[in-house]
């Protein structure tokens, strides 16, 4: 039988008879490892499920990596590469790469009977993925770019929309500035909502064919490539092996590629995302540090309330070592009952407001209709890890102190 265990647990029970703050203390220091287990989940859950979302919408207007024409231009009025077939198949062959698509884009101008707004068009085809639209289309249906003929229908943005009283079936001009002003009808066929004002007050998305036609390209001629990846934690290593690709590809008038990350492309925001890093990491560590010191108070209250017990078993031969064990299996007990209890009120929480959404944001602040939740059983692991063996160290030093109890000052303190 394991004396020390048993003399902690009976502490832990309140069945010694002498002073009974023990249970108090005890019901106070679990509390507050509760309340930090709980509130460092959602921290860490509403944190990194709002990097996420926020990167996932960028990523939907623009992929993981680009692949364009080697000369750094910066605009959106861009010099064409070659359509290559062989490219394609090799860069999906590369382990990670999820989907390649072709795209081309082109400034202009939409104008209605009392409006005008300067805006992106971004052509798309066949190869389109529709994965990302189909969450955000909030009106209307996709438009058909995989027909024979090129299709005139655009999809807007509901900013766009209102800004330019637009709706689904109403046709709307556009004009784009060359060598001569020229002019395309497009008619409305749905509206989508990202909630990212920079992108939704930018881009409109219509039938790649009417941009090579407008440019005067060839048909086998794009702006360039979108590479969308499985994992966005790959882009650094899956980027560099995507341009040494595209670095061996000369085309025949002697035109090279490059490759861009979106990290490239949005640096400000992918630089104010990685803050949001920052900002969790200093909340987790103040919560550990306050969770800790309420423990190692309760501990301390503990010990000084049991000073007679100490001494009591130091006059009975207990050894220095069996009395510390004593006070960490009962730090134990209060720190795995406050880590268990914690993890199941806040992943309660963060799975309730993941499928119902019950607390919302105002999307013009803060990009997002509800709170966004993501939680990795990873993050979950290394944050319970972490806090048990924080709270453990901390509670070795307040342990000592019941080494210090001489027995005779001890029972004359009771």
């Amino acid at each position: 039988m394991n004396l020390n265990l048993y003399i902690a647990n009976k502490i832990r029970k309140g069945e010694i008879t002498g002073k009974k703050l023990s249970g108090p203390i005890i019901t106070v220091a679990t509390i507050g490892i509760v309340l930090g287990i709980t509130v460092m989940i959602l921290s860490l859950a509403i944190g990194t499920g709002f990097k996420k979302e926020i990167r996932d919408k960028i990523i939907g207007f623009g992929a993981h990596v680009q692949v364009v024409n080697y000369d750094y231009n910066s605009s959106f009025e861009t010099n064409p590469i070659e359509r290559d077939s062989a490219f394609t198949t090799m860069v999906l062959s590369i382990p990670g790469v999820k989907h390649i698509q072709e795209f081309a884009t082109k400034p202009g101008l939409l104008k209605t009977n009392d409006n005008i707004q300067g805006v992106i068009i971004k052509g798309i085809g066949k190869d389109f993925n529709w994965t990302y639209f189909n969450q955000i289309l909030v009106e209307g249906t996709k438009p058909d770019v995989s027909g024979e003929a090129t299709s005139n229908d655009v999809i807007i943005s509901s900013t766009l929309a209102k800004l330019l009283r637009l709706k689904v079936g109403d046709k709307v001009p556009m004009f784009f500035f060359q060598e001569r002003m020229r002019a395309r009808n497009f008619t409305v066929s749905a509206i989508y909502d990202s909630s990212l004002p920079e992108f939704d007050k930018l881009f409109i998305f219509a039938d790649i064919r009417h941009i090579i036609k407008l440019n005067n390209w060839n048909n086998d001629q794009i702006t360039g490539y979108e590479i969308s990846l499985d994992e966005f934690d790959q882009t650094p290593t899956l980027a560099q092996q995507v341009d040494i690709l595209a670095a061996s590809r000369i085309s025949p008038d002697g035109g090279m590629l490059r490759t861009t990350t979106i990290t490239q492309q949005q640096p400000q925001i992918f630089g104010w995302l990685n803050l949001l890093d920052m900002n969790v990491a200093i909340i987790l560590v103040l919560i550990v540090l306050v969770a800790g010191f309420n423990m190692i108070s309760g501990l301390l209250i503990i010990i000084l309330e049991r000073t007679a017990m100490i001494g009591i078993l130091k006059a009975l031969g207990k050894q220095n070592h069996d009395i510390r064990k004593v006070f960490m299996y009962l730090a134990t007990f209060i720190v795995t009952k406050g880590v268990l209890i914690g993890n199941v009120i806040g992943i309660s929480i963060c799975l309730i407001q993941k499928y119902a959404g019950i607390i919302s944001l105002d999307p013009e602040n803060y990009y997002l209709s509800t709170v966004p939740i993501h939680l990795n059983p990873l993050h979950l692991i290394y944050l319970n890890i972490g806090t048990i063996v924080v709270s453990y160290l901390m509670m070795i030093g307040p342990s000592y102190l019941a080494t210090k109890i001489s027995p005779v000052e001890a029972i004359r303190f009771d």
